[in-house]
């Protein structure tokens, strides 16, 4: 799903920001090209992972379709990964009236039920057509699968998640996601089904980028 059926950025202007020439030459490969099938950060971010690993982050939106359909395949690909990659979810807000599902994700991350529970949110929203958009109904489905509705509102509102879900919007910004779902590698790299074609692409191009990454590219 893409963020301009939400806002007025300019895909130009993503374009411009993101590649050096640079950059660009140094990041061609394997038919995938830098500009064209991912792009490349002008300047890379800082990641949060253990020296000697490389970070993937998977920008994502409960209530959007393309993420649920990509959910099986990201799942699959993510128990095949080797011990030097860390995946990380990033829930996306788009709007103001995101940050109730961005939130929601990052209880999950609390309670170490994401594994768990994350497949059931999509379900419950994609084929239960529930509306989990609200911390209210958010409740009511956490108490269906096993979280106390008083502990599930508590980290809700906790400082921890809160801030969380603040630092996945600036996540979402210094990347410029431009659509959902999308991946970031190693604070360096973006890419999302629009560049790459589908994302089963996105992941081929992700494992090209990770074999690079190792090589010293």
């Amino acid at each position: 799903m893409k963020r301009r059926d939400f806002s007025t950025l300019a895909t130009a202007a993503l374009t411009s920001a993101w590649l050096s020439p640079w950059e660009a030459a140094m990041a061609q490969g394997n038919n995938y090209k830098a500009g064209t099938d991912y792009m490349v950060l002008q300047k890379p971010l800082p990641t949060d992972v253990a020296k000697g690993k490389i970070e993937v982050l998977e920008f994502f939106w409960y209530n959007c379709p393309h993420c649920n359909a990509f959910e099986p395949a990201l799942s699959a690909w993510a128990k095949k990964l080797p011990k030097d990659v860390e995946l990380k979810r990033v829930p996306v807000r788009f709007r103001e009236d995101f940050e109730a599902q961005q939130r929601a994700y990052y209880v999950l991350e609390a309670l170490g039920k994401v594994e768990e529970l994350q497949g059931k949110m999509f379900a419950a929203i994609h084929v239960e057509k529930q509306n989990l958009a609200k911390l209210d109904t958010l409740v009511v489905w956490a108490e269906k699968n096993g979280i106390p509705g008083a502990k599930f509102t508590e980290l809700f509102n906790s400082f921890s998640v809160v801030g969380k879900a603040r630092r996945a919007a600036q996540l979402q910004e210094q990347f410029k996601v431009e659509g959902v779902p999308a991946l970031g590698i190693a604070g360096r790299y973006y890419v999302d089904g629009s560049l790459a074609g589908s994302m089963e692409r996105a992941l081929q191009i992700t494992d090209h980028l990770l074999a690079e990454i190792r090589k010293g590219h």
